[in-house]
């Protein structure tokens, strides 16, 4: 009877590892089939969205656009106030 539990756990051992070796073997596999799919799709949107934000960027001859830079306008708010420039009148 013991030789018998051996027996039977042993094979359960072996058809689980048997079954693990073969889920891998299976992932293995489609992962080289759809892995290129996916990085060529993820490279195709990527190139998609650079093109799109490279067309919103040009702008038409002779428009002129004024830009202020966000870090000169927060400094200036955040002190005590601007500079004024004053003579003493006697």
């Amino acid at each position: 009877m013991n030789q018998l539990f051996v027996i039977l756990v042993l094979a359960n051992f072996l058809r689980t590892i048997g079954i693990i070796v073969i889920i891998y073997f299976v992932l293995k596999f489609v992962g080289r089939l759809l892995f290129p799919i996916v990085v060529k799709k993820a490279v195709n949107n990527m190139q998609e969205r650079q093109s799109q934000y490279y067309r919103q960027q040009q702008k038409p001859e002779g428009e002129v656009t004024i830009e202020k830079d966000r870090k000169d306008q927060t400094r200036t708010r955040n002190t005590e106030g601007e500079y004024v420039d004053f003579e003493e009148i006697e």
